[in-house]
């Protein structure tokens, strides 16, 4: 996998990115993910572990804050929050349970936070011309509590049908995330020439680049799931949205 970019190039891509919307306004489309992209959502997980550990009886987990999700192991994260290994391996089953129930709803996305730098520059790209969308894998019954932190944090909201901004969200379908993406992906073509994507799932950004030969897709070094994917060769690594 190609190496983070340091910070002055980071600044650098994050300006070719803007130049090329310049370049292509008012008809370039920038695509943009929200989990572990645009949007922090390890303040979701830990509320969820805390009220788990709160409804079990562990104490140790009442402490537990974003910085003990350092992946998508939550037994990683309850062993670093203090909870001892056996009453990790005791609890990890419910534990999950629990948390499937709560992660993929409004009522708990709300607790999401921006990356640094993420409203500014998404802002900044809607003033250089650009067609945003936003593509996400969450469910549409995630909407309600989605727009509550687009308004919280800044992020430019959905236009009505044929607007400059867009949340294309997974239908509630059998559909898992890479097959939305890439049925999502010819619907964005439809609305303009995509200059440029960012993805924190190495799967989907590589696919965009693909996809999209012509735009800039941009890998956000954060956190993505355990598949032994690597980031193209090509498709540069940031670690936010700080220029």
């Amino acid at each position: 996998m190609p190496g983070r970019a340091r910070p002055e190039e980071q600044a650098a891509i994050l300006e070719r990115v803007l130049a090329r919307i310049r370049a292509a306004a008012p008809h370039g489309v920038a695509v943009f993910d929200l989990d572990s992209t645009l949007l922090d959502n390890r303040p979701r997980q830990a509320r969820i572990l805390r009220e788990y550990g709160a409804s079990a009886g562990l104490p140790a987990l009442a402490g537990l804050d974003p910085g003990h999700w350092t992946s998508w192991d939550l037994a990683e994260a309850m062993r670093l929050a203090g909870l001892p290994p056996e009453e990790v391996a005791r609890h990890l089953l419910p534990a999950r349970r629990f948390w499937a129930e709560r992660f993929f709803t409004s009522a708990y996305c709300r607790d999401d936070e921006p990356l640094p730098g993420a409203p500014e520059f998404v802002r900044a790209a809607a003033e250089a011309g650009a067609v945003l969308v936003y593509l996400t894998g969450r469910p549409g019954r995630m909407r309600a509590g989605t727009l509550s932190v687009f308004r919280r944090c800044g992020l430019p909201l959905p236009l009505p049908e044929a607007g400059r901004v867009r949340l294309l969200m997974k239908p509630e379908a059998p559909l898992d995330d890479d097959e939305w993406k890439a049925l999502a992906a010819g619907q964005v073509s439809a609305l303009g020439e995509v200059v440029a994507a960012f993805d924190n799932e190495p799967a989907h950004v590589n696919a965009y680049a693909a996809a999209w030969p012509g735009a800039l897709c941009v890998h956000l070094d954060t956190d993505h799931s355990p598949r032994p994917v690597e980031v193209a060769p090509r498709v540069p690594s940031i670690a936010d949205f700080r220029r």
